[in-house]
């Protein structure tokens, strides 16, 4: 058995594809959705990152302006940016590009993003929404991985998801999103993480398996079970000497040594990160259509 690929490259197209007729009927209605990006430094990942947010919103119609600071930038100055955008009636969608240079407090930044433009779901009140089972912006990530897996055919309901991995970013907020009685969750969730002392003895229990640890290669062939249907949030860079770059980019999983157990599987790079930025897109858009009154 080969692993069928889940390709966030397509699933990613067919989702923009539905929004760009939603940014339509906007338009028509007078209402261009805006996205608002606050950018400090010049991170290689964080400018690759704005770049791909820029060309997805221009690709779909949407307006995005990114907010250019240098590194240096006071913290006082970065919070007065996100202030600016929570007051301007125009924008739709707010999103603090991490990581923030070391003498600025994330936290505090992330905070005063209002919650109604907090399109990156990362605030306290709409992850506490998320956990409560509310309406509220879900972060891009689990989200991108919660839409892959029901668009192939692979429902989360009633299955064992085991996540490898606890980040604010996608190991908790996957797990309170996954496990709430709704469509596309209802599953049972375990989480693994650094302090669990066996990861094999509960990675191998998965029908699902999230790895988002951060650790190139971590999960092998003889920690999954047969047909286990596997999503590589890991995005690493190995040294590769015949590569120009001197280096390629490997996920979480052995990709060659656990395809041919996997019934299905992402691969990395064109799987989960391409889902990220369209799912930030996708909750810009609604944002704009609950200010034009357009229901959800």
């Amino acid at each position: 058995m080969t692993a069928k690929i889940i390709s966030g490259s397509e699933i990613s197209a067919e989702i923009r594809s539905e929004l760009k007729e939603r940014v339509s009927r906007l338009k028509a209605l007078g209402k261009t959705p805006y996205l608002g990006v606050v950018l400090v430094g010049e991170d290689p990942g964080s400018l690759s990152y704005v770049k791909s947010k820029e060309k997805g919103a221009q690709e779909i119609g949407m307006r995005e302006v990114t907010i250019r600071l240098p590194a240096e930038t006071p913290e006082s100055r970065v919070i007065q940016a996100v202030d600016d955008l929570n007051k301007d009636r125009d924008v739709d969608g707010i999103m603090v590009q991490t990581p923030l240079p070391c003498h600025i407090d994330t936290e505090k930044v992330l905070y005063y993003i209002s919650p109604e433009k907090d399109v990156d779901g990362f605030h306290p009140v709409n992850m506490g929404k998320l956990l409560r089972g509310q309406p509220c912006f879900l972060p891009c990530t689990p989200h991108g991985i919660q839409e892959m897996l029901m668009r192939t055919g692979n429902d989360p309901s009633g299955k064992h998801v085991v996540i490898c991995g606890r980040s604010n970013l996608v190991g908790k907020p996957l797990a309170a999103l996954l496990v709430q009685k709704k469509k596309g969750a209802n599953a049972v969730v375990t989480v693994v993480h650094t302090g669990t002392t066996h990861i094999p003895y509960f990675a191998r229990q998965a029908d699902i398996l999230v790895a988002a640890m951060g650790s190139p290669l971590f999960i092998k062939a003889d920690m999954v079970k047969e047909g286990v249907v596997i999503i590589d949030v890991g995005m690493n860079r190995v040294e590769d000497k015949t590569r120009e770059k001197g280096y390629r980019l490997v996920g979480d999983v052995d990709f060659e040594d656990v395809k041919e157990k996997a019934s299905a599987i992402t691969p990395v790079p064109g799987g989960v990160g391409l889902m990220t930025v369209t799912m930030l897109l996708q909750n810009t858009i609604e944002s704009a259509e609950r200010t034009a009154g357009i229901k959800q």
